[in-house]
């Protein structure tokens, strides 16, 4: 077992943070914190990580991809900022769905403009009566001939508002046992009617969240990807890795906080001392970079399992559980060593927290979770 960085990884780890610093730092600082992007913004941030080569780095090499291990990807996503991975895990999970489903003609028509970041992709999966019940998903497709209709109303979508494909996951109605019919299907919204609604919310606010409906949409049938009752599989798949993700997410932002943090601890003084004299800050500081520490290490172990072709559908979910509250009380300890600052939009270490709050809702709230990794444990399912 070995902690360090290959040369390789280093060099990955600098690139993405130049690349961070020099394009999308000024793309960030140029709107409003408290607003999502537009749609140009996100673009020219989109050109920065196709260049970067990670737009798609899932995919095989020959097909355009990254070809990357599913750790060497958390690498670099955890030096990206929150709102930017958060975009790109919604984008290149559904580039992943694309091309593992699509008739090649269909692939080859959208893949190319995705994989180089000229076009941004979503999949549109929750509802209102169906987050962490993947089943109980009730917008239904109709198929007739060479067209298929869409009626629903999907939930909390990530990148919607600023997407040009969607990957909406449907039923077809219930088989015999009266189980959902699973369907997946790619929306052009070049081609079809969508409406599309913002969300606004506590944390990335300068991300896109949003409630998507529709009402008899028409799509082509040869839009349909994959198999019929292969959604949920699919799904699965993408959430497994993108669990640990999000947890270096949260990384990220608990390392920012805890960098301003412990600067500020070694200039503010009290008491005629500063305050990283102080033991019980010392105390503090020790905590949070503990907690950073092992969120971190969780991620990459989850991420390196799935590298080895392990079953990481626990360990997947004990990562991401343990880094989104980890890190939100590394934060929260972070803003009690800035006091009164650290409550002042000015400082922005109040935003680093509520940005980490958002994280434990996408891809299994915490409590299914912990369901999900005591299935894995006991071999018995608490769901149904």
């Amino acid at each position: 077992m070995n902690f360090a960085l290959t040369e390789s990884q280093e060099m990955m780890v600098d690139a993405a943070k130049r690349m961070v610093r020099d394009r999308i730092d000024p793309v960030l600082a140029r709107h409003p914190l408290d607003k999502p992007l537009p749609k140009a913004a996100m673009l020219e941030i989109y050109a920065a990580l196709a260049d970067l080569g990670i737009t798609a780095p899932r995919l095989p090499v020959e097909v355009g991809g990254g070809g990357l291990a599913m750790l060497d990807y958390g690498l670099i996503l955890e030096q990206l900022p929150a709102i930017v991975s958060l975009s790109l895990t919604s984008h290149e999970g559904t580039v992943a769905r694309i091309y593992s489903g699509c008739p090649p003609e269909i692939s080859q028509r959208y893949l190319p403009d995705l994989i180089a970041g000229r076009k941004i992709a979503c999949t549109a999966n929750s509802e209102a009566n169906a987050g962490s019940d993947s089943n109980a998903v009730k917008t239904r497709i109709h198929v007739e001939g060479d067209s298929a209709w869409i009626t629903g109303r999907k939930m909390w979508i990530t990148n919607a508002s600023v997407c040009d494909v969607l990957n909406v996951s449907c039923t077809l109605g219930v088989d015999e046992r009266g189980r959902p019919i699973a369907q997946r299907a790619l929306v052009d919204l070049s081609q079809s009617r969508v409406d599309i609604r913002e969300i606004g919310v506590t944390g990335l606010q300068q991300g896109h969240l949003s409630e998507v409906v529709f009402e008899q949409t028409r799509i082509p049938a040869t839009h349909l990807i994959g198999e019929a009752g292969d959604a949920a599989k699919t799904l699965t798949v993408g959430w497994n890795g993108n669990r640990p993700l999000i947890g270096l997410m949260c990384v990220h932002l608990a390392q920012k906080a805890f960098e301003m943090a412990l600067e500020y601890a070694k200039v503010r003084e009290q008491f005629g001392k500063p305050l990283a004299a102080q033991q019980l800050v010392q105390q503090d500081l020790s905590d949070i970079e503990t907690m950073i520490v092992t969120a971190r290490l969780l991620c990459y172990q989850a991420l390196d399992a799935m590298d080895r072709g392990l079953r990481a559908n626990g360990s997947s979910a004990m990562a991401k559980r343990y880094a989104t509250q980890a890190c939100e009380r590394a934060i929260h300890l972070a803003m009690q060593v800035h006091g009164a600052m650290g409550i002042t939009e000015e400082l922005g270490i109040e935003r680093l927290w509520r940005d980490a709050r958002m994280f434990q809702v996408p891809d299994g709230m915490n409590g299914i979770l912990a369901l999900i990794q005591g299935r894995e444990l006991t071999g018995i399912s608490a769901f149904r």
